[in-house]
């Protein structure tokens, strides 16, 4: 079995983890032996799949997203589509079924001087109504790997109020292969206390 062997850090579910910007509930040990587990289980071929990170948020590459692609997207019960790409890359990630799925585009260059906070909030709204319409979102860029995977990051941040790190880990769990670039993992790291202080600011108007 051919296996993906890219260093990443140890993968924990969103159940391992307490809310609050996330304190593994597991042990270095128990995250080792998790991480060996999702290297043995982890193929090459996945990563031209689509996987599902929390309940009907899907994360994947272009090629889960073409036109051959129609009979599983709707079987998966996709219903929008983030499509994460760069002007320049519109002839080759194209939005293959505009009548069939509701489509956003997020224009983004894959480059660690790329600025992506401040489109963190255009895709949770996006990927927000969605989910609570009942339906499904698959995010994809070209590879599902970093801009793409930056952006569901940010998204589980908040859904589960978990730290970058944390967030990180739960992805990777479903989805081994995502490697955002070093200047995306930065700004998601910047993105917690942004995050603190918009929670900080609903429970003051609760209890105020």
């Amino acid at each position: 079995m051919e296996t993906d062997v890219r260093p990443v850090d140890f993968p924990i579910s969103a159940d391992d983890l307490r809310p609050g910007f996330g304190i593994p509930l597991v042990s270095t040990d128990t995250q080792f032996l998790l991480n060996i587990v999702l290297q043995q289980e982890w193929e090459y071929q996945m990563r031209r799949e689509m996987q599902e990170i929390i309940p009907g948020l899907f994360l994947g590459p272009y090629a889960a997203a073409m036109k051959t692609k129609q009979e599983d997207l709707i079987k998966h019960g996709i219903t929008h589509i983030l499509c994460v790409r760069q002007n320049c890359e519109s002839n080759v990630i194209k939005t293959n079924f505009p009548g069939v799925f509701e489509y956003k585009i997020v224009e983004i260059a894959d480059s660690p001087t790329e600025k992506i906070i401040p489109v963190f909030d255009e895709a949770r709204e996006f990927i927000g109504n969605c989910l609570r319409k009942g339906g499904k979102v698959l995010v994809h860029g070209n590879a599902g790997i970093s801009r793409s995977a930056a952006l569901v990051i940010a998204y589980v941040m908040e859904h589960c109020n978990f730290s970058s790190q944390d967030a990180l880990r739960c992805v990777q769990k479903k989805r081994f292969c995502i490697y955002p670039n070093e200047g995306f993992r930065r700004q998601l790291l910047e993105y917690e206390p942004i995050l603190k202080a918009r929670l900080a600011q609903r429970l003051t108007g609760v209890y105020n």
